[in-house]
């Protein structure tokens, strides 16, 4: 592991060098331009970044606000660096997907070389209500042509979590679950769909909507005529993000 503050450009590109040659993460902070192209064509202008290349190739380059990188390359590059006219040039080329990004160092305020390990397994934990507001937010998600009418429909069973139409005009009945659906939430929302059957004419679809299901769940799903749609939960607390502060009624028609 190597930190060197305020390192001179010849002492910085030995540490980049390190970093690359090692596999090892490389964080850079300094005054620097950035020059893109691949997906489109960009160029940065001179100001304070963050650089940081990771043991897989992946390049990310941050701005100091923001949480997302102004620029960015995926893992797989491969790295050239050197001094020119006084300066610190690292290119970074994506050779599958044809991109190339050139950093250009007029100054470095900090350089590290760093050995990290990360073996930890993720965990994103969501609530029900928050699944409810990314469909909400987004009816798409859930399928094509979905409209959302009410949410806590009240039914002898129980509460609907979300109450809707789709594109043929049917009735749907939407059931949350943020883990694994087991059969009980079958059971559950098929009290749900058949209550509504009861009341309506129109014809009544079910929908159980989870990250996954049991075996022996969709089995049961299938058989009594309801359906299983898939939910991203990583997508769902991303659309939050973006959407927050906003009121559940606003989506409601």
């Amino acid at each position: 592991m190597i930190i060197d503050v305020t390192p001179t450009l010849e002492k910085a590109l030995s540490i980049v060098l390190d970093a690359l040659n090692q596999k090892k993460v490389l964080v850079l902070v300094g005054t620097c331009t950035v020059e893109y192209q691949g997906r489109a064509k960009s160029t940065l202008s001179l100001g304070d970044r963050i650089l940081i290349i990771k043991r897989d190739g992946a390049v990310l380059v941050h701005r100091p606000i923001g949480y997302a990188p102004v620029n960015y390359q995926r893992p797989g590059c491969i790295f050239y660096a050197k001094l020119e006219k006084n300066r610190l040039k690292i290119e970074a080329i994506d050779q599958k997907h044809r991109e190339y990004m050139r950093i250009i160092f007029y100054s470095v305020k900090l350089a590290a070389c760093l050995d990290l390990e990360d073996k930890g397994e993720f965990a994103l934990y969501v609530t029900e209500e928050d699944i409810r507001r990314a469909i909400l937010a987004n009816p798409e998600s859930l399928e094509e042509g979905f409209r959302p009418i009410s949410i806590e429909k009240e039914v002898e069973p129980g509460f609907i979590d979300i109450y809707g139409i789709d594109k043929n005009n049917k009735l749907v009945v939407v059931e949350l679950k943020r883990k694994k659906a087991d059969k009980a939430a079958v059971t559950q929302l098929i009290k749900y769909v058949n209550d509504i059957k009861r009341k309506s004419k129109r014809e009544v679809r079910g929908i159980l909507a989870a990250p996954s299901i049991t075996k022996d769940a969709h089995t049961l799903l299938i058989s009594l005529g309801l359906e299983f749609k898939k939910i991203n939960i990583k997508e769902c607390m991303n659309l939050l993000r973006r959407v927050e502060g906003k009121k559940i009624t606003e989506y409601l028609s």
